[in-house]
């Protein structure tokens, strides 16, 4: 795998540290730990990622300074799907645009929770991602053609 950004390998290293038993509850408290979004985006248009099996809605902003912020609404009834969205949250949000480009597709898949998370629902963090990246791409494309 390729290096990540430290805020991430911080919590790929949380996931891998706990035993197989225990990585459940680990996503259950990143499931508590999702941010809320600040009020002035409530009027913001989220993109629905439809990979996920319960409805996640995630907007990014990206700075003057290229640094990246990312946005997520997840119901509390669908703990797992939180708990994805607040990783990426906490792990993507802060970084460059570059650094959120260069992570790789398939980081859900590094958090040795397979055996504890079906390849569907990881499937789903793999569409929060994507979305993330596609947006900050877009971004970045607008900026180039200004």
């Amino acid at each position: 795998m390729s290096a990540l950004p430290q805020q991430l390998a911080e919590i790929r290293e949380d996931f891998l540290a706990v035993p197989d038993a225990d990585k459940l509850t680990l996503l259950l408290e990143f499931s508590d730990e999702l941010p809320e979004v600040p009020e002035q985006y409530a009027d913001v248009e989220f993109e629905q990622v439809i990979e996920c099996q319960s409805p996640v809605f995630i907007t990014t902003e990206v700075s003057d300074d290229g640094r990246v912020q990312m946005f997520a609404k997840a119901p509390a009834e669908a703990p797992t799907t939180r708990g994805f969205a607040s990783i990426l949250v906490q792990g993507l949000s802060g970084l460059t645009t570059e650094e959120i480009l260069d992570v790789p597709a398939d980081f859900p898949f590094d958090l040795g929770i397979t055996k504890q998370v079906s390849p569907l629902r990881l499937r789903g963090m793999v569409g929060m991602l994507g979305r993330v990246k596609r947006q900050v791409k877009e971004h970045l494309d607008r900026q180039a053609s200004q």
